[in-house]
């Protein structure tokens, strides 16, 4: 291996690494958006709860253009490496922080507005971020490769969703059920600081980009990054072609494919959490090598298509895939073995008086176990108890489902080709967006319409998705689970007509002058 090459494998590395740590921190908080929900919102009407929790997650995402504009400007300004070490640090000390949190028992609306705070400050460093490394190593890779390498920079976006999910699974095991419940919630945004101070201490001895220096040399960066980047005509059209035509439709895809799925397993399959998230991850290790084959791929036959073709693919086959996602655990086509059932009644002393817990098993042929679970306060428990304490406790049914064999092997493959859209699209945006900009703009330019399209339109997603589904379930459509999916559906629709027709081969960074 020659020098060069050992260089940009020390770039890819150490951009990776930093880029990896955002994410997980990133991650984090919508991998336990179940749990937090129940930790820093009022519990008298869960659905609520997780639909602020949503609503605090997307908030992460609509700050992330302004964290573009921002650190954008200083990347441009003063370069790309000491921009990101700045990103890695405040995402890194507003995760921790995430974890530290009292909860909404003990210090009451205190506790969502800190946890929003501190999103919204993860959401800035992350709108940073991104643009900053793909920047770095796109202008470290040799001509006509750029889609090879800067591809390896987006595997980190799933990496980082994936190993949030074995920390989160790993605690679960190491923790009994009411540890993870008290705090054990708490270890995967606290473990953070830790990783996060590992690749500040590998990305301090980085050298600043090649393409950058000569241009701060030869006296061509930026004077202002910002009125030049979008105060000019000519850059604000590609600009916004990188929104409309590209970045929003990956947006979608990649957030449909990788949360919206998550919290479909969860919420409206009831399927088990640690079974989902083991799902999901199975489907992420498989489906993350095809990020590097796209983005090289795209070195040989353009951007464009490849990335329309994820696009595509979505908006034909997404309503397919979840309606068979649904049928896997739709008891209601199932045989069950009735001589199998079991019911269980425990009496768990609360403060509230003697509470309930009554679970009933059932066994279906195709391997599936169904476990609901009420849990009630007895008549005369409730007429011993206090008025208050009776208004505390409110009766809740859960149902868990919990798959095996043929059915297991049918979801891993449903989510793995959700993943396989993500790749295609996602794979190789960042050598597009680097090369529809000149250097001296190109951290503000890219930065932008990306953190749009991924915070804007793909961030909402979930809370939208979500929205759409209860509200067609309320108004009593037999498929509402389906409903959801409209909306990424017609963003990508949107995208892909306006990629297929105003996209072409020759944009790169000399068809743009400011």
């Amino acid at each position: 291996m020659n020098n060069a090459k050992k260089t940009l494998w020390k770039v890819i590395g150490a951009s990776s690494l930093g880029t990896l740590i955002e994410w997980y921190d990133f991650f984090i908080f919508g991998s336990l958006s179940i749990v937090l929900s129940t930790k820093f919102f009022p519990a008298d009407n869960p659905t609520a709860a997780f639909l602020s929790t949503l609503a605090t997650f997307a908030a992460g995402f609509v700050v992330r253009p302004f964290g573009a504009l921002f650190f954008g400007r200083l990347g441009d300004l003063i370069g790309r490496k000491y921009t990101f070490m700045v990103t890695l640090m405040l995402m890194g000390g507003a995760t921790f922080l995430i974890g530290c949190t009292p909860s909404y028992e003990s210090i009451g609306f205190l506790a969502p507005l800190i946890v929003l705070l501190l999103r919204l400050l993860q959401g800035l460093a992350l709108g940073g971020e991104y643009g900053g490394a793909a920047t770095y190593v796109a202008e470290h890779s040799p001509e006509g490769q750029r889609g090879y390498w800067t591809s390896w920079i987006q595997t980190t976006a799933t990496f980082g969703l994936f190993i949030s999910l074995v920390v989160i699974l790993l605690t679960r095991l190491l923790l009994t059920e009411a540890q993870f419940d008290e705090w054990g919630w708490r270890v995967p945004f606290v473990l953070s600081i830790f990783m996060v101070y590992v690749s500040y201490l590998i990305r301090k001895n980085m050298d600043e980009s090649p393409e950058f220096k000569r241009a701060k040399s030869e006296g061509k960066t930026a004077k202002s990054p910002l009125r030049e980047s979008f105060g000019n005509t000519y850059n604000l059209k590609f600009v916004l072609l990188a929104l409309f035509g590209a970045a929003m439709g990956q947006g979608v895809v990649w957030y449909t494919g990788q949360f919206y799925s998550m919290s479909f397993m969860k919420t409206v399959m009831f399927l088990d959490t640690d079974q989902a998230d083991l799902i999901l991850g199975i489907a992420l290790l498989l489906g993350t090598p095809f990020f590097v084959v796209f983005g090289k791929l795209s070195d040989r036959l353009g951007r464009k298509w490849v990335m329309l073709t994820g696009m595509l693919l979505a908006i034909l086959t997404y309503r397919p895939i979840y309606e068979a996602m649904y049928q896997l655990t739709n008891i209601e086509k199932k045989t069950e073995q009735a001589d199998l059932r079991r019911q269980t009644v425990m009496a768990k002393e609360t403060a509230a008086g003697q509470i309930l817990e009554e679970t009933i098993t059932k066994y279906f042929t195709d391997g599936t176990t169904v476990k609901h679970i009420t849990t009630s306060m007895p008549a005369l428990a409730q007429d011993g108890g206090t008025q208050d304490e009776a208004v505390q406790f409110k009766p809740s049914q859960k149902t868990t489902v919990l798959i095996s064999g043929i059915n297991y092997v049918c979801l891993v493959i449903l989510i793995f080709v959700q993943i396989v859209y993500i790749t295609l699209v996602y794979g190789p945006i960042a050598a597009f967006l680097v090369e529809m900009f000149p250097v001296k703009i190109r951290y503000t330019s890219m930065s932008l319409p990306y953190h749009i399209g991924n915070g804007i339109f793909g961030g909402l997603l979930p809370a939208v998705s979500t929205y759409l589904a209860t509200n067609a379930q309320l108004q009593g459509k037999v498929d509402f689970y389906l409903s959801g999916l409209w909306y990424p559906i017609g963003v990508a629709g949107v995208c892909f007509i306006i990629g297929a027709i105003y996209i072409s081969k020759s944009m790169n960074a000399n068809a743009v002058k400011p």
